[in-house]
């Protein structure tokens, strides 16, 4: 009943038609009048925005649901280095009066040209600053292969 006030207050826009439906319960409330009224007609029109106000005795409302996940997602390049696996680190920004605010701290990624000696050529990789103390130190082939990477696609 409340919904069908609310729509014939004005909530609607000009003349467009809604349907809205009641379940049984919610007829016990009106007079005996409307309600036989009602279950002859099936339904019953306002006479102030055209509102119709329908109920099934038979059928429950469907709930109609949207898919979560959008048709299409574009190719983002994450925050991730490949080697590592460090990615952004959740923490708080603490202000002077201690007013703590949700931050990301980002890895420190760079692009790269790298020597590659058994490809006998450079690979431009995305990479963080450990990353790349690492590959100085240990070898490009070994970081890779520890990793999992195929640098003969890059």
């Amino acid at each position: 009943m409340a919904m069908a006030t609310a729509a014939a207050s004005g909530f609607l826009l000009g003349n467009t038609c809604s349907n809205i439906c009641f379940r049984k319960s919610q007829f016990r409330k009106l007079s005996p009048s409307k309600t036989s009224a009602v279950s002859e007609l099936g339904f019953v029109t306002s006479q102030l925005s055209g509102v119709r106000i329908s109920y099934n005795l038979t059928q429950e409302p469907k709930l109609v649901s949207s898919p979560s996940i959008p048709a299409f997602q574009p190719v983002v390049a994450r925050r991730v280095c490949p080697f590592t696996g460090k990615k952004a680190n959740k923490a708080n920004k603490v202000s002077f009066s201690n007013h703590k605010t949700k931050k990301l701290q980002f890895v420190n990624l760079q692009y790269k040209k790298i020597w590659w000696e058994a490809g006998k050529r450079y690979v431009k990789l995305r990479l963080s600053t450990k990353a790349l103390k690492t590959i100085e130190k240990n070898g490009l082939d070994a970081v890779a292969k520890k990793a999992g990477i195929d640098l003969s696609k890059e």
